[in-house]
């Protein structure tokens, strides 16, 4: 991988309190980027920024829903305030606890979730085929079981233990997603990783 690629670059990340989009900020922090951070949950987002820059990184962090899209803007208007530009953004802010392999594999009971990410990557592919004429470049990272805090979500105690064993069984680290977003953003301006599946090992479906 080529740091290089990756540091210096202003990186803003939705759903950054936790997760997937945490460890992400850590990791692309670690390796020289500057991100800036929106989520809901302010303090989490606050302490996730005082590590960062506590370790010489640097970090912002504003408060987003991503339901309000003026709330999203402003997280980008802040991000070029305080940096001057925004190279990457990563549309990480999510519900529900499945894996998202479920945009490539229905199953019993998924369905609607399915179409969902399905229709997730079909937009991304038409935005990707939109932004030619900027340059700009899209990549979609399909994770399988991935250990967030999204499980404890699930609010039916049936469903709620068959996920949850699921994800106690087979789950790895949320820093497997971050080293898939690295991958992508740390390639040269001419190559276009367009969409990354990856699953545990161990994980079936």
């Amino acid at each position: 991988m080529d740091n290089a690629n990756i540091s210096g670059k202003v990186v803003v990340i939705t759903g950054a309190s936790s997760g997937l989009g945490e460890a992400t900020a850590r990791h692309l922090a670690a390796l020289g980027a500057s991100v800036v951070l929106g989520a809901r949950r302010v303090e989490r987002l606050q302490a996730l920024v005082d590590e960062i820059t506590g370790k010489g990184g640097k970090a912002l962090a504003l408060a987003t829903d991503v339901t309000d899209a003026a709330q999203v803007q402003a997280l980008v208007d802040a991000a070029v305030g305080r940096y001057g530009r925004v190279d990457v953004i990563l549309n990480n802010a999510g519900l529900m606890p499945h894996s998202s392999v479920a945009g490539h594999k229905v199953g019993v009971n998924n369905a609607v979730y399915a179409a969902t990410k399905t229709a997730v990557r079909v937009i991304s592919e038409g935005l990707r085929q939109e932004v030619k004429p900027w340059n700009l470049r899209t990549t979609i990272i399909s994770p399988g079981a991935v250990a967030t805090e999204l499980p404890q979500s699930v609010t039916e105690s049936d469903i709620a233990q068959g996920i949850g064993q699921f994800y106690e069984h087979f789950a790895i680290p949320a820093d497997s997603f971050a080293r898939a977003v690295a991958f992508a953003i740390s390639q040269p301006e001419d190559v276009d990783i367009n969409e990354i599946l990856f699953r545990p090992t161990r994980q079936e479906l």
